[in-house]
C-alpha cells in the first residue's frame, strides 16, 4: 500500500509532466511561427524582388507577385518598384543665341525587370536617383544649345521629341525604360524678356502707323472721287439748265420753301400772317395803366404799353 505522502508525490509529477508538455508545445507552435514567418515573404502588385544569398551572391533571377518561400538567416529579399515613376528636374541653359533659360523636365520611367539583378549589383535600389538626374541634365543642356530661344517656342515639339530620343537612348545604357518626356516649364532671363516685350510693343507701333497710313490714303481717295462726283454734277446740271431752261432750279426753290414753310407750321411760336397791310398790336412787359388792359385802336396809347405795329406784306 502507497502511503499518502507517496500518492501526492506522484499526483505533483503527473501535473509537472502535463505542464511541461503543454509549455513545449506552446514553444514549438511559437517557434514553428517564427521560422514560417521568417521562410515566407510577399511581392506586392507592381513589384519584383531580388534574392540575396549570403553563399552565392545576388541569385540572376527576379522573383514575380505573391509569396514565396526562402531559407531563413541565409537569403534576403529585396522589393523594386517596376512601376512608372515620374521624376522632375530643373535646369538652367544657354541657347545658341547666349540666352538664358530655366527648364523644368518631367521624365516617367521604369526599370528593365529582366536586368534587376544587375542593376541592384551596380546601381543598389536607388537606381533612378543616381542616374536620371545628372543624364537628364546632360542631354537637355546639349539639346538647348542647338536651338534659339525664340525656336525653343515656336519648335517646342521638336525640342522635346530630340531630349526625348537621347534621353531613352542613354538610360537603355543603364537598363532604364524612359516611357515619357515633356518639358513642363520654360521661361527666359529678365533682359531677353523685356526685349521681346519691346519688340511687341514696337510690332503694334508699326501696325498703327500702317492703319494710319492706309486710312489717310483711302481718305484722300473718298475725297477726290466725291469732287469728281460733285464736279460732274455741276457740269450735268449746267448742261440741263443750258438746254431746258431754269425749270429744275425753280423746282428746287419751290421744293425747299414748302420743306421750309412744313418745319415752320409744328412749331407752336410761330404766326402765319397773310400777306397785305395789317396792323398788329403786339403785348409789351409793364401791362396796361388805363383800365383793365383795353386794347386801344389808334397807333400807340399814352397811358399804357401796347403798341401797334403796321405790318406791310
Amino acid at each position: 500500500m502507497k502511503s499518502a505522502h507517496d500518492v501526492l508525490l506522484e499526483i505533483r509529477v503527473r501535473r509537472g509532466r502535463r505542464v511541461a508538455q503543454r509549455l513545449g508545445c506552446y514553444l514549438a507552435i511559437a517557434a514553428g511561427s517564427y521560422l514560417l514567418n521568417k521562410m515566407l515573404y510577399t511581392v506586392h502588385g507592381g513589384q519584383r524582388a531580388v534574392l540575396l544569398d549570403r553563399f552565392r551572391g545576388v541569385l540572376d533571377y527576379t522573383v514575380g507577385e505573391g509569396s514565396h518561400l526562402l531559407i531563413p538567416w541565409v537569403q534576403k529579399p529585396f522589393i523594386f518598384d517596376v512601376r512608372m515613376r515620374p521624376h522632375t528636374f530643373s535646369a538652367v541653359s544657354g541657347t545658341k543665341d547666349l540666352q538664358i533659360v530655366n527648364l523644368t523636365l518631367r521624365v516617367l520611367s521604369h526599370p528593365q525587370v529582366d536586368q534587376l539583378p544587375h542593376i541592384f549589383k551596380t546601381l543598389g535600389q536607388e537606381y533612378d536617383d543616381k542616374v536620371l538626374p545628372s543624364v537628364s541634365n546632360e542631354i537637355l543642356k546639349a539639346v538647348i544649345a542647338q536651338f534659339n530661344a525664340d525656336q525653343l517656342l515656336t519648335e517646342r515639339s521638336r525640342v522635346s521629341d530630340i531630349v526625348r530620343q537621347s534621353l531613352i537612348h542613354r538610360a537603355q545604357e543603364f537598363n532604364i525604360l524612359v516611357d515619357d518626356v515633356a518639358i513642363t516649364h520654360l521661361s527666359y532671363g529678365a533682359e531677353f524678356s523685356k526685349a521681346v516685350e519691346q519688340k511687341q510693343v514696337a510690332q503694334q507701333e508699326v501696325e498703327r502707323s500702317k492703319f494710319v497710313v492706309a486710312k489717310s490714303e483711302q481718305e484722300q481717295k473718298a475725297a477726290i472721287i466725291r469732287a469728281e462726283g460733285e464736279s460732274e454734277c455741276a457740269k450735268l446740271i449746267s448742261d440741263a439748265t443750258s438746254v431746258a431752261g431754269m425749270g429744275l432750279i425753280q423746282l428746287r426753290k419751290i421744293e425747299a420753301a414748302k420743306e421750309n414753310a412744313t418745319t415752320l407750321s409744328r412749331k407752336g411760336d410761330v404766326m402765319y400772317v397773310p400777306r397785305k397791310n395789317i396792323l398788329l398790336w403786339l403785348w409789351l412787359p409793364g401791362g396796361c395803366t388805363s383800365g383793365g388792359g383795353v386794347i386801344h385802336n389808334q397807333g400807340a396809347c399814352l397811358r399804357c404799353t401796347w403798341v401797334g405795329m403796321d405790318i406791310r406784306g
